[in-house]
């Protein structure tokens, strides 16, 4: 809140009196607050599979007779997958269930030191395709439909062009495919193109093993320094008197601060060959030494991205066009930042009944 040097007196002195107000109120509200309040990822769930840190969840069924095909949902791993049930009200998986989607989810867990080792073979040809085979054999079906989200998008691009026989229809949402973009700040920092300088991703690596989810998240806090170290904690001051409004600022803090760590051969070889090498639409990654080439990916696919994405620029994500070989391509965008095609309410409106209406079009 500015400091109303336009005002009069008396309304300086109304105006410092109702922020006083604001304050003690907000201060009250804040000691009434339990951990129960704040809790996240509240859809029903159970788990259905299990391997090392990686738990594969089906959320409950909302109506009697789901769509047949089911979604499993590849989200990232530098953030903790319930953003897509942050609350019942902001909850991507809650309205795809009220439209009949049978959802599963893959949470990656919070990797430990023993797990510096693991690698993209290990996430995408072991968990992924491990989880995708549980999903296959508890609907006894031969292929199923993938929602990958930011990375998970580009590890499900990854995933359906080595197993094309198992995945029936591919949706990418926010999903990095361009790592060359011009406008991306992040890119700028990782250091990609040609002659540019970016980190040392060995020399991390070697000396950490893991990569601390703080450093990382440090780093995303640092794109928008003003705006989400300084300028949110001021606008918190004008709903500290609103319950609803407080709290889903809280459930915000709390996903954004719980960063995993990022095993650390993993994280080598994304930073390497997707940021720096721009391997992806190449053609030249490898996972577990299969190529990857973008042109086997021919299933439909629905590639949803954000306008305002400070994260993935949308150059990144329509890019995709341009190097997959599916003849059935549907691009969807909305006038959203990263984090707004989770809990913006327009989008929660509109984004699921997209995603439902798609998917049962190609049944």
């Amino acid at each position: 809140m500015p400091f109303p040097f336009h005002l009069s007196p008396e309304e300086t002195l109304r105006e410092l009196t109702e922020l006083n107000r604001k304050v003690a109120t907000g201060i009250d509200n804040l000691s009434r607050l339990r951990e129960e309040d704040l809790q996240v990822g509240v859809t029903p769930k159970e788990e259905v599979y299990r391997e090392d840190n990686v738990v594969l969840y089906r959320y409950t069924p909302m109506v009697e007779r789901p769509f047949p095909i089911p979604v499993l949902i590849v989200y990232a791993l530098v953030n903790r997958p319930y953003m897509v049930d942050l609350q019942e009200d902001r909850s991507l998986v809650r309205n795809l269930l009220r439209l009949g989607i049978d959802v599963y989810l893959i949470d990656w867990g919070y990797p430990s030191r023993g797990d510096c080792w693991l690698t993209l073979d290990d996430y995408i040809n072991g968990y992924l395709n491990n989880c995708v085979d549980a999903v296959r054999g508890r609907n006894g079906l031969d292929r199923i439909n993938l929602l990958g989200i930011c990375q998970g998008g580009t590890f499900s691009l990854c995933y359906t062009a080595l197993y094309q026989e198992k995945v029936k229809n591919l949706i990418t949402m926010v999903a990095p495919v361009d790592f060359h973009v011009k406008d991306g700040l992040l890119n700028l920092w990782v250091g990609c193109g040609p002659g540019s300088q970016g980190m040392d991703v060995d020399l991390m690596v070697n000396a950490l093993g893991n990569i601390p989810g703080e450093f990382m998240n440090f780093g995303f806090l640092l794109m928008k320094p003003f705006e989400l170290g300084l300028r949110k904690y001021l606008d918190l001051i004008e709903i500290l008197d609103d319950d609803k409004k407080l709290l889903n600022f809280l459930r915000m803090e709390k996903w954004i601060f719980d960063s995993p760590d990022q095993a650390g051969e993993a994280y080598r070889q994304f930073m390497k060959d997707f940021y720096q090498g721009n391997k992806l639409i190449k053609g030249e990654v490898k996972i577990g030494g299969k190529p990857v080439d973008l042109r086997e990916v021919r299933v439909p696919v629905l590639n949803v991205y954000a306008e305002q994405d400070h994260l993935v620029p949308p150059a990144s994500s329509v890019a995709l066009v341009r190097y997959i070989g599916s003849a059935d391509y549907t691009v969807k965008a909305f006038p959203v930042g990263h984090i707004g095609m989770y809990v913006s309410g327009k989008v929660q409106q509109d984004l699921p009944p997209t995603i439902a209406n798609w998917l049962k079009e190609r049944a």
